[in-house]
């Protein structure tokens, strides 16, 4: 696999991203019906739903640098297989062991198929309008089933229909992937390489276990601050998580057509604390004005944030192994949602949690906007670099996470300054001091830069 995912691969990689994703978007209704169906307590349930996000953030730590050594595509198919299994059957049996086994393999094929497509978004050329584009996708797909879900059966097996349904559908799109490359060029398509921005990319997977479990603790179990403390049906819920959605269609539209023109501190900063205020609001709803108001202006913000994060961390490296360590971490804290989120509320109460919900994602926006801005979250004209130092270098070098070739400086003879152009043809100034071999010319820089022109 090259340093850069072909072009055409990013279709495929889009799908990959949405089976690997659309668990976690899922999980408010798999953990309600799990709840319901298989008579468990919320605390039971939630435990199922961290188990399923636990497997899938496993796989991503376990494939984070071996997927170029796998290929992309045995790789996907690998996880999409695992994926349509193991939902598939949690989905057929209500027995409590089977699903609890089916949904751990299941979520460790969506967790391959993310690292997978992790690896490809971070090589092509925009991360960031990929990983929108990404999110884009999944969040249609996810708006679509919670319209349709509540419509067609109650009962705890259907959501995994939709993620092995998914899976499956999938599949035909890994035929664009690369494969394994072969033992003559692995070592010289894949060298290794130490992480770059290694301090800058732990604290960023540190933060983000943090970010996505303050998150996903209220996502965990919206679905029952709706039915439980709002008085709502499951299709009412179900709706206002479909237009919640879908206002996040907006937001990630809108992440993307902004791009990176603002940086990416900004939008992380201040969404983060945006987000912080959504929750506590939507944790305190008592009725269907108050949660919709909450869970929309949420879901409305989440994508965006989550974008730029993504983003970020696939600049960091462009072989995408930070990519798919933040998003691994980013799935760990996940996991860790619905238990949180189950205990808080039921030790608490739903307010309760929300506010301590909401104070730890702003103490997160500290160091998330730290590490943003140190990797050059702030915005530089095109074509513009800087230094470690902070002077300013003119020339287009690669993607950020390349190293910067340094500038070395040649020494020329006297004989060749014997043989340049006359000065004032050539338009040189020159003068002489002495050097460690005799005589060595300068140049002056205007002078350099005529010369260069020609």
């Amino acid at each position: 696999m090259s340093s850069r995912a072909p072009r055409p691969a990013l279709p495929a990689l889009i799908a990959l991203f949405t089976a690997g994703y659309l668990a976690a978007y899922l999980l408010p209704t798999v953990v309600g019906r799990l709840a319901a169906g298989l008579h468990l307590s919320p605390t039971q349930a939630g435990l199922m739903g961290s188990a399923l996000l636990l497997s899938s953030a496993t796989a991503g730590l376990v494939l984070a640098a071996r997927v170029e050594r796998i290929g992309a595509r045995r790789a996907a198919r690998a996880g999409l297989l695992l994926a349509a299994v193991g939902y598939g059957t949690a989905a057929l049996t209500a027995t409590v062991p089977l699903v609890v086994a089916g949904a751990m393999i299941g979520g460790f094929g969506s967790g391959t198929a993310t690292a997978v497509a992790a690896t490809g978004i971070a090589a092509q050329k925009d991360p960031h309008r990929a990983s929108t584009l990404g999110l884009l996708s999944v969040s249609a797909l996810a708006g679509a089933l919670y319209l349709t879900l509540p419509r067609i059966s109650d009962g705890h097996g259907l959501p995994f229909a939709a993620l092995a349904a998914t899976a499956l559908a999938v599949w035909p799109a890994t035929s664009r992937l690369a494969g394994a490359a072969t033992p003559d060029n692995r070592a010289a398509q894949a060298p290794r390489s130490p992480l770059p921005h290694a301090r800058s990319g732990l604290v960023l997977a540190g933060t983000l276990v943090c970010w996505s479990m303050a998150q996903n603790s209220l996502w965990g179990v919206s679905s029952r601050i709706g039915t439980e403390q709002a008085g709502l049906s499951e299709v009412a819920v179900g709706s206002v998580f479909a237009v919640a959605l879908g206002a996040g269609l907006l937001g990630v539209i809108g992440a993307g057509a902004l791009g990176v023109r603002a940086g990416r501190a900004l939008p992380i900063g201040v969404g983060t604390a945006a987000i912080a205020c959504c929750i506590a609001l939507s944790a305190r709803a008592d009725g269907l004005a108050s949660f919709a108001t909450g869970e929309i202006a949420w879901n409305t913000l989440y994508p965006v944030v989550l974008s730029y994060l993504l983003g970020l961390a696939a600049s960091l490296d462009p072989r995408g192994r930070w990519a798919v360590l933040v998003g691994s971490a980013s799935s760990l804290g996940t996991a860790c949602g619905p238990l949180v989120g189950s205990s808080l509320s039921q030790a608490a109460g739903f307010p309760a949690m929300g506010t301590m919900l909401a104070v730890a994602l702003l103490l997160l926006a500290v160091p998330l906007t730290a590490v943003t801005l140190h990797t050059g979250g702030r915005p530089l004209f095109a074509g513009a670099a800087r230094r470690h130092s902070g002077a300013p270098v003119g020339a287009v070098v690669p993607p950020s996470g390349v190293p910067e070739m340094p500038v070395v400086e040649i020494e020329v003879p006297a004989v060749v300054a014997e043989a340049l152009p006359d000065p004032v043809q050539g338009e040189f100034t020159t003068s002489t001091t002495a050097g460690p071999s005799g005589v060595q010319p300068e140049m002056s820089s205007s002078s350099y830069a005529s010369t260069s022109a020609r």
